[in-house]
């Protein structure tokens, strides 16, 4: 015995009802389908539930508005035309596109997907949303830079120390053949100095990657 289905596109908000014993009128949350009490309340266009603290719309969204509900719950009101929206929370964050049929009525709720992935941070274990499973992403909560999936970071480790060691190889090649050959340009001391210089630099790329912390995706441990 379950409440109503949460909204799906083209549905408007559910019509509130008297309850029969106190004549208040009530409505079901749309999330965690709770009771609420509408009494005082009938002007406002959506209704927070006080058991989970999301929001329930009563009325229709203003004229040239539709109504958003993110992933997260979070019930947010945009442009009847919008294709993208941003989620205001710290927890998400997460930009929604929006594919609803352009003949859908105004002020009807669309229900958001979303077809990332969910990580685990390896720096504080919050759990967040990442646009693919092979990344690098910032935590919403601590604002670190980690690698979703080692495998990410480890290519990349790998990739940048091959190529720093071949400009040191360069560098020592042309730095050896210039000693030989008892070359005194500028422009020869320019190529070797250069090499080193980014052959450093990629290895020390290589060791930021090697070292960087590693976010797993919920449920998979690598």
């Amino acid at each position: 015995m379950g409440g109503p289905p949460p909204i799906l596109p083209g549905e408007e908000p559910p019509p509130y009802s008297a309850m029969p014993a106190g004549g208040m009128p009530m409505i079901n949350c749309r999330v965690c389908q709770a009771m609420i009490n509408l009494e005082g309340k009938l002007h406002q266009h959506v209704v927070k539930c006080s058991v989970c603290q999301e929001a329930t719309p009563i009325k229709e969204a203003p004229v040239g508005k539709k109504y958003v509900r993110c992933p997260c719950n979070c019930l947010l009101i945009c442009k009847a035309t919008s294709r993208r929206i941003a989620c205001p929370r710290q927890n998400c964050k997460r930009i929604i596109t929006l594919n609803s049929p352009a003949n859908l009525p105004l002020g009807t709720t669309v229900v958001a997907t979303f077809s990332g992935c969910r990580a685990v941070c390896g720096h504080c274990n919050e759990t967040f949303t990442c646009p693919r499973s092979s990344c690098l992403v910032r935590c919403p909560y601590c604002r670190k830079v980690s690698s979703v999936g080692a495998s990410y970071s480890r290519n990349r480790s790998l990739i940048y120390a091959i190529v720093g060691f071949l400009f040191l190889v360069a560098g020592v090649a042309v730095t050896v053949g210039t000693v030989l050959a008892n070359a005194g340009s500028g422009g020869i001391y320019f190529i070797w100095v250069g090499a080193y210089v980014v052959g450093l630099l990629n290895l020390i790329r290589a060791m930021y990657y090697a070292s960087m912390k590693v976010s797993h995706l919920e449920g998979r441990q690598e």
